[in-house]
């Protein structure tokens, strides 16, 4: 590097820099310009040369705009695929949401199957059976743990809970196309009268009278088993069919499914007697299905008979009769002489002709299961009543999960007939099970269509059996251990007829209480079979049968595995005998028996012996095996055992009444004069329900 002419070293220094800078100007600009040495004028200089106007080129100015076109486009586009992104993240959250949305609401809707039990509306909703109970109470409905529930009552317990109810019987139902009928084609049929009340009040000897047959003699113990179905022909031609019911199960269950079977109820009250528990159950059950009532006042030839007092109890109940002012036809009747009976069959009649009931003969039938049995020789024999259509023999029949082609029909009187008309009752051979009473049943076209509804069925009772299966969980557990000896008794029931099983299998269970859970695991039609003994031996089950026997085989079974089976032909019987052996189970207590009384005149101590009494029995017998207590002032001081017990000099077993006795006690010597010695023995006696 050349230093500057001058020679100051700081001017050499400053001159290499800006000549150094001037020569890179220059090169840059191809060697044009001219050398200052002033740095201002440099500067100035470059500053010029940099902001030279360029030349304006058409094809870089359109080159540009398109470069600056494209790039905004392209920003445009990723702020539309990021709203787009955004959207379709959104609408993901939100279907999501719903499904979630969706699912929350299936798990609080119940899909239930015809009627359903309070405890098994308690499991499906997995809450507990005393607030199901207690929802009842608050709205007025009294309602037992194993008591079924109709569909009002069914929907205010679960909207009470939050749940909604679906009954996934009527979607099968549907399937089952209903046909309109023309008001041309209807036409006047006869009513369908159910008997209501208590037992004993003459339901049966009321029938017995209009048919003119003995119906008792028939019936075991005098009580009506199994539901009747009468038709009965008045001598000026009309006719009236009569349901006989065995505490009305069948008519709840009926009223349950929603099927108005019965169009009058009459209400049967002995008039010795009063307007029972049972008989407000019945009016309750008729008002409920809005079926109207005609009160009997039945046994007015009892001496005893107030009819009068029947009325106002009916009056307290708010059930005002015609002679009182009221809107409900009464009569006084005797039911063995047949007083006052036509008076009450034309009531009936009238009340029938208010309801202007008519029916389509000429279509497919439509109708009621009234009791369903298995006959050994005959196979599954179902009675049923036609509402409405016309039922013939070679009919495919569907009812509940039951059906098939009929190949056989009968009426009440078991005299073959080939079709039945509305408001009739038949008795009806073919089907392949033995449907509940109060199934409604349909007449379909092929058997494959009625296979299909029936397996359909049969599949949906399959799931709620499954869902409300009882778990138990670790709050029971504690509960039963907090409870202490909690026992089980399991039993199987088999009988002659559906109705009668259910009747009897209800009753079983609500012998239920709180130290012993009463099980029906297995119920069916039919005859007690091996294989019933096989599942009696399995679970610890005991056997009941109802009108039928085991075989020999099933009798052979259960002597060799020690399992118990009774028969009864009277449900009374029955539940008795349950509740006997619900007693037996039950831990026996021990019971306080007081054998004697001593007063005690004077007090010896005697050395290496202690205290010793000379009292007077003032009642009852001491013995010396006996417990003993103190009592000083009505207060104990002291309880028990005896240790000797004297008669002067000799020791005795016993002394009675009104002798005098020596008497000490173990480890105690505090006995004073004026004390009473009261003995006692403790026994085991058997615990109640």
């Amino acid at each position: 590097m050349q230093a500057h002419p001058d020679g100051k070293k700081k001017r050499s220094r400053i001159t290499k820099e800006r000549v150094n800078i001037d020569q890179a100007v220059k090169q840059n600009n191809g060697g044009n310009g001219d050398n200052h040495s002033d740095k201002g004028n440099a500067k100035k200089k470059n500053r010029k040369r940099n902001h030279k106007p360029l030349e304006v080129n058409e094809e870089d100015v359109a080159r540009q705009v398109k470069e600056t076109l494209a790039r905004l486009t392209s920003k445009g586009q990723n702020k539309k695929g990021a709203k787009y992104r955004k959207e379709k993240r959104e609408a993901a959250q939100e279907h999501l949401k719903e499904q979630r949305a969706e699912a929350k609401a299936e798990s609080k809707t119940l899909k239930l199957t015809e009627f359903v039990t309070v405890s098994e509306l308690a499991s499906m909703m997995n809450v507990s059976v005393n607030q199901v109970i207690g929802t009842c109470m608050s709205v007025g409905i009294m309602v037992s743990i194993n008591q079924r529930l109709d569909a009002e009552t069914i929907n205010l317990v679960a909207e009470e809970f939050g749940f909604k109810t679906e009954y996934v019987s009527a979607e099968v139902s549907e399937a089952i196309t209903e046909e309109e009928d023309d008001e041309n084609d209807l036409v006047p049929r006869a009513p369908i009268v159910t008997v209501m009340g208590h037992v004993d009040h003459g339901k049966t000897s009321l029938l017995d009278h209009i048919r003119n047959t003995n119906v008792i003699a028939g019936e075991a113990g005098g009580i009506t088993q199994h539901i009747g179905a009468y038709n009965v022909t008045l001598a000026d031609g009309r006719k009236i069919t009569f349901l006989d019911t065995p505490g009305h199960e069948a008519f709840t269950a009926m009223r349950a499914r929603g099927a108005q079977v019965t169009d009058i109820a009459i209400i049967i009250i002995a008039a010795d007697d009063s307007v029972m528990p049972t008989t407000r159950e019945a009016i309750a059950h008729a008002q409920a299905a809005n079926v109207p009532m005609v009160f009997a006042i039945n046994k007015i030839d009892k001496p005893g008979a107030n009819p009068d007092k029947i009325r106002e109890d009916l009056a307290n109940m708010n059930l005002l009769v015609e002679e009182w002012g009221g809107k409900y036809q009464c009569q006084e009747i005797s039911a063995k002489k047949g007083i006052g009976v036509d008076e009450l069959l034309e009531k009936v009649l009238l009340e029938a002709e208010m309801l202007d009931l008519k029916a389509n003969p000429n279509r497919k039938a439509t109708g009621s299961i009234i009791e369903s049995s298995l006959d050994k020789g005959r196979g599954y024999v179902s009675t049923v009543l036609v509402s409405n259509g016309t039922l013939r023999v070679g009919d495919i029949v569907i009812a509940g999960t039951s059906y098939g082609r009929i190949k056989a029909m009968f009426n009440e009187r078991n005299q073959r007939i080939e079709k039945a008309a509305p408001a009739e009752p038949a008795i009806i051979l073919g089907l392949n099970g033995a449907p509940t009473a109060g199934d409604t049943f349909h007449v379909l076209e092929t058997e494959q269509e009625a296979r299909e509804i029936a397996n359909k069925r049969l599949q949906l009772q399959r799931e709620q059996g499954l869902r409300t299966q009882k778990r138990l969980t670790l709050s029971d557990i504690s509960h039963r251990i907090a409870l202490g000896s909690f026992k089980e008794l399991n039993i199987i029931v088999k009988g002659d007829t559906d109705g009668s099983i259910e009747a009897l299998s209800d009753s079983f269970i609500k012998l239920s209480t709180e130290k012993i859970n009463v099980n029906v695991i297995y119920k069916a039609v039919g005859q007690i079979s091996e294989s019933d003994v096989t599942l009696a031996d399995a679970s610890d089950a005991l056997i009941v049968g109802f009108q039928v026997r085991p075989s020999a085989a099933a009798r052979k079974l259960a002597d060799q595995e020690g399992v118990e089976i009774n028969t009864y032909s009277v449900i009374y019987d029955a539940i008795e005998d349950v509740k006997s052996a619900m007693e037996g189970m039950l831990e026996k207590v021990k019971k306080e028996v007081v054998t004697g009384q001593v007063e005690v005149r004077e007090v010896y101590h005697i050395s290496k012996v202690g205290t010793v009494a000379g009292a007077y029995v003032t009642e009852g017998k001491v013995h010396r095996v006996d417990k003993a207590r103190v009592v000083r002032d009505g207060i104990v001081v002291h309880t028990g055992e005896i240790n000797a017990l004297k008669r002067f000099k000799d020791d005795v077993k016993e002394v009675g009444v009104n002798f005098e006795c020596g008497i000490s006690l173990v480890n105690f010597n505090d006995i004073q004069v004026g004390d009473i010695i009261e003995t006692f023995t403790e026994i085991e006696v058997k615990q109640k329900l």
